[in-house]
């Protein structure tokens, strides 16, 4: 466990590293949303008091080593299984909080099936669904995610729908599910946006709490090493061209 530093007299505390994230150096590539999108996972837990009770799912992908990042319970599923994972986990042990961390590659591609079912049967899980339009660990490939037009290794000219399809929405796909509960789209290219990403992760784990099933939070996020963009221009590139592809907001809430 971390080492909390002396706050010195006279001195109030207001901002610090959560307790839930451990002393180990994220390997996340500089500019990554992966960090910050870990750091309001951590800080959920901690604002809900549940660090003791949560387990969470690493994915195959950027977050691979998520268990080495936190300091709740982990377990490293297969690739595109956690959501099957989380289910085993959570209807053996219904006491736990249970969640999934997975990037677009996994849940949206190998873990479509795995992802659809366990929204359908309205498993009182959480999952938090990374979105950077790319497989970002592999290097770079075209994901389900992956925009129009969009160059990756494996479309240099660009995803042409009428050779790759179009990209999946998920999170549009899962809302007509009658199983989920809560499906929303966030994102942390700025403060304010990051105010409402923490604030809908807080509201997927206090759904699980008052076990009314199924909430995913998709963020969307940069990869600026396979984007081949600076930080501050990947941050511009979601805002600017992602987010009209993939428009922010809740799509289900069922209160």
């Amino acid at each position: 466990m971390p080492v909390e530093t002396a706050v010195p007299a006279g001195y109030i505390r207001v901002f610090g590293k959560p307790k839930a994230l451990s002393d180990v150096k994220y390997t996340y590539c500089p500019g990554c949303h992966h960090g910050i999108v870990t750091r309001l996972v951590a800080e959920a837990i901690d604002e809900l008091g549940i660090l003791e009770r949560t387990v969470g799912i690493a994915p195959v992908g950027c977050a691979v080593f998520l268990d080495r990042f936190m300091n709740c319970d982990f377990v490293q599923a297969a690739h595109g299984r956690a959501c099957a994972v989380a289910t085993g986990i959570k209807r053996a042990r219904p006491e736990l909080v249970v969640f999934t961390y997975q990037g677009d590659g996994d849940l949206a591609a190998i873990g479509t099936a795995e992802t659809i079912h366990a929204a359908n049967r309205g498993e009182n899980i959480t999952v938090i669904f990374v979105n950077n339009g790319i497989y970002g660990m592999t290097g770079g490939e075209m994901a389900p995610t992956t925009l129009p037009g969009q160059r990756t290794t494996t479309t240099p000219w660009g995803r042409d729908p009428r050779l790759h399809g179009y990209p999946l929405k998920i999170s549009e796909m899962l809302a007509q599910l009658d199983g989920p509960t809560y499906i929303t789209r966030q994102a942390v290219f700025d403060y304010p946006h990051i105010v409402r990403a923490r604030q809908a992760i807080l509201k997927a784990f206090r759904n699980q709490l008052e076990g009314k099933g199924f909430s995913l939070v998709e963020i969307l996020s940069t990869c600026p090493t396979n984007w081949r963009m600076s930080p501050q221009e990947a941050g511009r590139w979601v805002a600017e061209h992602v987010t009209k592809h993939y428009p922010l907001g809740d799509l289900k809430d069922v209160r």
